[in-house]
């Protein structure tokens, strides 16, 4: 593949990701037998594609159905969304590993600074219990990498976690509490802290576990009960191997060699410009060895300077409702 190598994904200014996209997709229309079915299906000519919005972005399904894959190999990780015993879950060949750890700790380090100054806690019960997944190998991976003894995981142990988190706080010890969303809300239900050296972050992430809210309701109730100036959240998926993060209000920024577009909700080619609602596609040039271009089910919004917030789904609900939802 000329030109495109990791080395020169993660080394991309914001102004290159467009022609460095291009080559990426040729390079899969080649070797990604699915996508360049995919792409053949829709009558699209590769050499005919000369800008970014004319790439075409795989749905997300097909996850589920296939192996994503350019060529054959043996994976050294793969990872599986969440789901229910008569769900279908996500399936995600990850050649190397490595590619993943370079891409996340450099995606957290452009935006935190060093994992080596943190403690980290982890506070992802649901994903805990269950094998092949990506949150929880990155968070593995950052925990080691802190170099702390106070950094792990916290399955239920609530009254040990409010406990650590007190006794950094009065240490001055910079702290990340990533958890995923309905862990988040039992903990602080709980307790009542006044956290100035921690970064909470959501994942997002209720299945079922309790009444949908809302982001702002979420970050609302985080902040009152914890004591935080705001709530952080990451936005990843199962089928990347890149992830935005917001600081405050829910407005995610993405690292130079991923980028959000926006898409109609009735004709998935119409894509939109900023301060547009629509359906989430997912430009992730980590995903060198699966596909770079997903057209996921997340409802969300663009805004300047190519951030964006995320709105919602389309689980389980028709298009018409999900319209309502994001007017």
């Amino acid at each position: 593949m000329s030109g495109i190598n990791t080395a020169s994904i993660f080394s991309l200014q914001e102004e290159g990701l467009e022609a460095a996209a291009l080559e990426v997709f040729r390079y899969q229309y080649r070797e990604n037998a699915l996508y360049q079915a995919y792409t053949d299906a829709l009558h699209i000519k590769p050499e005919a594609v000369k800008t970014l919005h004319q790439i075409p972005f795989l749905p997300i399904q097909f996850f589920k159905t296939h192996s994503v894959t350019c060529g054959t190999f043996e994976p050294e990780l793969v990872f599986e969304s969440s789901g229910t015993t008569q769900t279908v879950n996500s399936r995600h060949l990850v050649k190397d590993a490595g590619l993943y750890e370079k891409s996340f700790i450099a995606t957290f380090e452009r935006f935190y600074g060093p994992v080596e100054d943190f403690v980290i806690l982890g506070l992802l019960p649901s994903y805990l219990e269950r094998k092949h997944s990506s949150l929880v190998y990155m968070v593995e991976n950052m925990v080691k990498r802190s170099r702390h003894e106070a950094s792990g995981f916290y399955l239920y142990e609530h009254d040990k976690l409010s406990q650590k988190l007190q006794e950094l706080e009065s240490r001055g010890q910079k702290t990340l509490l990533i958890g995923v969303t309905f862990g988040l809300l039992d903990f602080a239900e709980q307790y009542a802290l006044r956290l100035e050296n921690t970064i909470v972050m959501e994942t997002g992430g209720m299945k079922g576990r309790r009444e949908e809210w809302t982001r702002q309701q979420v970050h609302a109730f985080l902040q009152e009960r914890l004591g935080c100036k705001a709530i952080h959240a990451e936005y990843g998926m199962t089928e990347l191997l890149s992830q935005a993060y917001s600081y405050e209000q829910g407005f995610f920024h993405c690292p130079p060699w991923m980028k959000v577009l926006v898409r109609d909700e009735n004709d998935p080619f119409q894509l939109y410009e900023e301060q547009a609602a629509g359906v989430i596609n997912v430009v992730d040039l980590a995903n060198l060895d699966s596909c770079a271009f997903i057209a996921t089910e997340d409802i969300g919004r663009l805004h300047d300077h190519g951030t964006f917030e995320v709105l919602g789904r389309l689980d389980n609900s028709a298009l018409r409702g999900c319209s309502l939802m994001v007017g």
